[in-house]
C-alpha cells in the first residue's frame, strides 16, 4: 500500500526528499528501512566489550597467542575496530550463502526463499560487517569472500562500493566436487566463487604473492641423460604465432626441423646452433625424435602468477572438507565446511611470516587450523582471529561449543601454539554520560590487553592493574582519585620494557599533564575516551 505522504510534515518530507538526492544513480540500493537487524536484549542500547574466558584457554610456546571470540560478528568486529585498526592481513570469511534452505537466520528466523525481502536482508547484515571489516585491513591486507550464485553479483557491487572498484583484484572460481549430479534441473553446480578485494591496491608494499611450484610441477622434471646442469623437460621450437619468417633448419646429426603447417619458428637459427652446441636440444632417446629444446629446473623461477581457477585436486573439495571434520568428530556435525587447503592456498598469495589472519564467519573453525597448518609446513608465526556466533548447529548442539572450539583447541594444542578464548558482553548506556565512562572504565580491561598483546597479569589492587608479556608492559589505572598513581608509578620503576599506561578520566580531552610529571618512559593513553570514540561512528547513542 502506498505511504499517504499528504499527512507528513515537513521536516519529515524534506528527510525523504534528501535521502532520495543522496541515492546513488548507479549501484547498489536496497529496501534498507525495512529490514533493520535486531539484536539480542542484552545489545539494546548497550555497548559491547569482551570478556576472557579463563577455563577455555590453551598455553603453550607462541608469544602471541590466537583469538577466539564469541558472539555476534557485528559486536565483535565493533570491539575489533578499537583494538584492531588496521592489524589485519588478511581476511577471509565464508558468510551465510542466503539459499533459502535454512542457511541465514535473521531477526532470529530463517530468511525463506520465497522472501520479498530476502535481498535487502542480506544485504544489509553483510554491509555493516564488511565496512567494519575494512577498517580492520592494514593498508596492504586484502579481504577473499566465499559465495555462490544467489548473492555473488550483489556481493560484487556492495564490494565495489566499500572497497573500491579499483581495488577488486578477482573473482576466483573453485572446483568444490568433482562428481556431478544428475537430478540438477538445468546444470550441475560444480564450483564456488571467491572474491578477492585489495585494502588499497596502489599501496607501497601490496602485492600478490606468487605461487611456488608445486611438487606435482617439479616431478615433471626429470634427467635421462645425467645433464650435468640438473633435471630437465623439454618444450617445442615452434610457436603458434610470430612475425619471424619460416626456415628450415639442419642439426650435426643430420635431422631437418621444419615448423608444422600453421606455425612459425620460437627462435632464430643462430640460438638453435648455439644450444645444440650447448647440448640444450633433445631428440629423444634413440636421437631420432623431433627436436626439442630443454628447459632447466634451476633455471625457472621460484614461484608462478596465480589461475583464477582453482581445481579441487589442487586446493581440496567439500568431500575433502568433510573427511578432514571427521578426524575432529564422528559424525558429520556441520554443514559446508570449507577444505584446509583452500585456505592455505589463500593463505599462500597473501601473508607474510607474521600476518593476522581473520575469520569473522569462522564455522568450523577452518581458517584457525589453516593457519597453524601452514605456519608448521612453510614457516613463519602467524596467528589467526576467530568470531563466531554461538548459535545452534542443525539440531546436533551450539557452534562454538560443540564444534569451532574444541576442533581448534586440539590443533592449537597440537601445534604447541596458545589460545586467548573471549565472549562479547555489554555495558549498558546511561543517560549520565560520567555514569557511562565509569562503567565502560572498568569493564574494559580485556579489550586493553587484546589491544596491546599483554595479557599476564602480575599485579593487582583496587586501583589498577599491571600486565607483562616479555618486554611489553601494560597499566590500566581505574580510579579518579590520583592518590595511587604514584604507587603505581614507583611498580612500574622496577619494570624494564616499552611500558603503556591507560588512565581513567572523564575529561573527553585527554589527561591532565600534572598529574603525570616525571612519566617521560611511559606512554599515557586516556580511557575510556579512546573507546567511545571509536563507537561513535558506529553506534548511536
Amino acid at each position: 500500500m502506498a505511504k499517504d505522504y499528504s499527512q507528513l510534515s515537513k521536516e519529515e518530507l524534506l528527510s525523504i526528499v534528501e535521502r532520495l538526492e543522496s541515492r546513488k544513480k548507479y549501484g547498489l540500493i536496497w529496501d534498507e528501512d525495512k529490514v533493520k537487524e535486531q539484536f539480542e536484549k542484552d545489545s539494546e542500547n548497550a555497548l559491547p566489550i569482551l570478556k576472557s574466558i579463563k577455563g577455555k584457554e590453551v598455553k603453550g610456546k607462541n608469544v602471541s597467542p590466537n583469538i577466539l571470540i564469541e558472539g555476534d560478528n557485528y559486536h565483535s568486529l565493533s570491539v575489533l575496530n578499537f583494538t584492531h585498526q588496521e592489524k589485519i592481513d588478511l581476511i577471509y570469511i565464508d558468510p551465510p550463502y542466503n539459499t533459502g534452505n535454512k542457511d541465514f537466520i535473521y531477526n532470529d528466523s530463517y530468511v525463506d526463499r520465497e522472501d520479498a525481502y530476502k535481498h535487502s536482508k542480506w544485504l544489509s547484515f553483510m554491509s555493516k560487517r564488511l565496512k567494519l571489516a575494512k577498517n580492520l585491513l592494514s593498508e596492504t591486507g586484502m579481504v577473499f569472500i566465499s559465495i555462490d550464485d544467489n548473492e555473488q553479483a550483489q556481493l560484487k557491487l556492495l564490494c565495489n562500493e566499500i572497497f573500491g572498484e579499483n581495488n577488486f583484484i578477482a573473482n576466483i572460481i573453485w572446483q568444490k566436487k568433482y562428481t556431478q549430479s544428475n537430478d540438477a534441473k538445468y546444470f550441475s553446480d560444480t564450483h564456488d566463487f571467491i572474491f578477492c578485494y585489495a585494502k588499497n591496491s596502489t599501496a607501497n608494499g601490496f602485492k600478490i604473492n606468487l605461487l611456488s611450484r608445486t611438487v606435482e610441477q617439479n616431478d615433471r622434471y626429470k634427467n635421462p641423460d645425467n645433464d650435468s646442469r640438473g633435471p630437465w623437460l623439454t618444450g617445442p621450437l615452434h610457436a603458434k604465432s610470430g612475425s619471424a619468417t619460416k626456415y628450415s633448419h639442419t642439426f650435426k646429426n643430420g635431422i631437418v626441423w621444419t615448423p608444422p603447417p600453421g606455425t612459425f619458428p620460437r627462435f632464430k637459427k643462430e640460438t638453435l646452433d648455439r644450444a645444440e652446441d650447448e647440448g640444450r636440444i633433445w631428440f629423444g632417446a634413440k636421437g631420432t625424435a623431433v627436436p626439442r629444446m630443454k628447459k632447466y629446473l634451476n633455471e625457472m623461477k621460484e614461484g608462478v602468477i596465480p589461475r583464477t581457477l582453482w581445481l579441487y585436486d589442487e586446493v581440496g573439495s567439500n568431500d575433502e572438507a568433510k573427511r578432514e571434520l571427521k578426524a575432529f568428530f564422528k559424525d558429520n556435525i556441520f554443514n559446508s565446511p570449507k577444505p584446509t587447503r583452500l585456505i592455505k592456498r589463500i593463505i599462500q598469495l597473501a601473508t607474510k611470516e607474521d600476518s593476522i589472519v581473520m575469520d569473522f564467519f569462522a564455522g568450523s573453525g577452518t581458517t584457525g587450523q589453516a593457519v597453524l597448518d601452514f605456519n608448521s609446513e612453510n614457516g613463519g608465526n602467524r596467528t589467526f582471529i576467530l568470531c563466531n556466533n554461538n548459535e545452534t548447529n542443525n539440531g546436533t548442539g551450539k557452534v562454538v561449543d560443540d564444534v569451532c572450539f574444541p576442533r581448534i583447541k586440539k590443533v592449537v594444542q597440537e601445534h604447541g601454539s596458545s589460545l586467548k578464548y573471549f565472549k562479547t558482553a555489554f555495558v549498558k548506556v546511561s543517560p549520565s554520560k560520567d555514569e557511562l565512562k565509569i562503567r565502560l572504565a572498568n569493564e574494559c580491561t580485556e579489550m586493553l590487553c587484546l589491544r596491546e598483546g599483554v595479557f599476564e597479569e602480575i599485579k593487582s589492587t583496587s586501583d589498577y592493574k599491571i600486565f607483562k608479556q616479555e618486554d611489553k608492559i601494560l597499566a590500566v589505572y581505574y580510579s579518579l582519585e590520583r592518590d595511587a598513581l604514584k604507587t603505581l608509578k614507583k611498580e612500574l620503576d622496577k619494570l624494564e620494557g616499552t611500558k603503556t599506561l591507560y588512565c581513567f578520566t572523564l575529561d573527553p580531552l585527554g589527561l591532565s599533564k600534572s598529574d603525570f610529571v616525571g612519566w617521560n618512559d611511559v606512554v599515557l593513553e586516556p580511557i575510556p575516551q579512546k573507546i567511545l570514540d571509536v563507537y561513535k561512528q558506529i553506534y548511536e547513542y
